[in-house]
């Protein structure tokens, strides 16, 4: 209040001096005020297993469950792997092209989240087939087509089918299985899996359900991405180990 008071008494040269301080000190400001006051803003949880280990400060850190290393091939022979996509956020579902089930119904909420966050260019959509016998690179490109998915972001990828089993059950922690009397013939999860930037499992959402996705899992990528901005008071910043794991 002072400030503004006195402003229009000052000269030109100490009105540009105030101005760039000002400027200067704005993001500081904003931090101090992010820290110190209240807000709604509240970390997800970290999903999976996790190990304490002890700290050059006489302290203990946390090590959470990484998903482990894996290496597919996407609709365009492209080579994916888990180390790819560190540094992004990205959602995953487990899917075959002719499940004639849940499949479209999770295809179109991808689908719909891609479109929802088109701006965002560092978010990932990892689509994973359960059939890679039958769900060959070309197939899969034929799919994407389809169901017109932006493929600059949005991977369906296939490859050694005791890789992908492996990796559903002990990376993201959902079975996959064939099944004789299961529609399609393939049992899989329904679920639309939120992994954040450290290959850390950070939400599990009904991806057969629209208002879900739309409800909690796009405020849940928000929430990741403000991670990176808000400070939280109380929490210490979790460690993170990558480990190539072939």
């Amino acid at each position: 209040m002072v400030f503004l008071f006195i402003y229009p008494f000052m000269s030109k040269k100490i009105k540009k001096a105030a101005i760039l301080i000002a400027i200067l000190l704005l993001p500081s400001i904003v931090y101090l005020f992010l820290y110190s006051s209240k807000h709604n803003f509240n970390r997800l949880e970290f999903i999976g297993p996790r190990t304490t280990i002890s700290n050059e400060k006489g302290g203990y850190d946390t090590i959470y469950h990484q998903i482990p290393y894996f290496e597919f091939i996407n609709q365009d022979g492209n080579k994916i792997t888990r180390d790819n996509l560190l540094g992004h956020v990205y959602v995953v579902d487990f899917f075959f092209v002719s499940c004639p089930s849940i499949c479209p119904k999770m295809t179109t909420n991808m689908g719909y989240l891609q479109s929802k966050f088109k701006d965002n260019k560092n978010l990932r959509f990892l689509s994973i087939t359960v059939n890679p016998e039958a769900d060959s690179v070309s197939v899969l490109a034929d799919y994407a087509k389809k169901v017109h998915a932006d493929t600059k972001s949005w991977h369906f990828v296939t490859g050694n089918k005791d890789s992908i089993y492996n990796v559903a059950f002990s990376g993201f922690f959902v079975s996959v299985q064939k099944d004789s009397i299961a529609p399609g013939g393939f049992l899989h999860s329904n679920m639309l899996i939120l992994i954040d930037k450290n290959a850390h499992i950070r939400g599990y959402f009904d991806g057969t359900t629209h208002k879900v996705v739309k409800e909690q899992l796009i405020d849940a990528i928000d929430i990741l991405y403000k991670e990176d901005v808000v400070p939280l008071k109380g929490k210490k910043q979790a460690v993170i180990e990558q480990k190539k794991q072939i």
